[in-house]
């Protein structure tokens, strides 16, 4: 994993300070025009999100407990805790697509961070529950976000390139660790192995996504149901890491997956 961590040092993005006396002031007229008029709309952001709890409740529930998310300092990266130095283009093409992408302000990977403290089902009158998934902790990079509606189709295509450096977390239920889980692109092994443990182009670096999102027919059945959201996922190639996979606190071994690709993936969502 040495070659590993080497990669949080060469992507980790250097921290802005968080303008906390920033003012806010209400826009006239005139500011609004000289927005609108403009080919396109740009948002500067850094932020850190924290949220106590998220529920699902069907009858009984999923629980997620102390989820935070920011940069990679959250998770022990070499970054701030603040999801910064990044921008977001907003733009209304002549065909009415509308097309969102984000960037760094740096130019160089938009690190990020995630923590949260367990996951949890619970029987409908709260006596009961197991806990899924705990002391998770992880960060990595986000190499790309484009994100266009497409009126031709009156699809959602999402164009998405990242990596995850470092994550752990627990299998409670199942008395399973994982630590120093990496995901990265599918010529990480094969680049490590000639540079010193680091990538070298972006195929290395990052795995990629090419997602479209819709509303379509099921996927099974002689009469497939309509109307459902649909997620198809084009291939996505990735190298695979674990550093350690754990069972009742002692490491049973590492676990390396070269050039892991999932493909013609499909998905129809819809209630029961």
């Amino acid at each position: 994993m040495k070659g590993l961590k080497k990669i949080a040092l060469v992507t980790a993005i250097a921290a802005a300070p968080f303008a906390a006396n920033a003012d806010l002031k209400a826009m006239d007229d005139t500011m609004m025009g000289d927005i609108t008029g403009q080919a396109g709309v740009t948002i500067e952001l850094e932020t850190q999100v924290s949220i106590g709890s998220f529920v699902y409740t069907d009858e009984g529930s999923f629980t997620v407990n102390g989820i935070q998310i920011g940069g990679s300092g959250l998770a022990g990266g070499t970054g701030t805790n603040l999801l910064d130095d990044l921008y977001i283009d907003i733009d209304v093409e002549a065909d009415g697509d509308a097309f969102i992408s984000v960037h760094s302000l740096s130019g160089a990977p938009i690190d990020w961070g995630m923590t949260a403290n367990s996951m949890s089902l619970v029987s409908a009158d709260g006596t009961q529950s197991t806990t899924l998934v705990s002391g998770l902790s992880g960060h990595g990079n986000l190499g790309q976000l484009d994100i266009r509606v497409d009126t031709a189709t009156d699809q959602l295509q999402l164009d998405v390139a990242f990596n995850v450096v470092d994550m752990d977390f627990d299998v409670e239920f199942l008395g399973v660790g994982i630590r120093d889980m990496a995901i990265m692109g599918g010529q990480f092994f094969e680049e490590a192995a000639t540079n010193n443990g680091q990538p070298t182009t972006a195929a290395g670096m990052f795995a990629v996504a090419d997602v479209h999102v819709y509303k379509g027919s099921g996927l099974g059945g002689a009469t497939p149901k309509a109307d459902v959201l649909r997620i198809d996922i084009n291939d996505i190639t990735m190298d695979m890491n674990i550093g350690a996979i754990e069972i009742g606190g002692t490491s049973i071994g590492s676990v390396a997956l070269d050039n892991l690709t999932i493909s013609n993936t499909k998905l129809a969502v819809y209630g029961h």
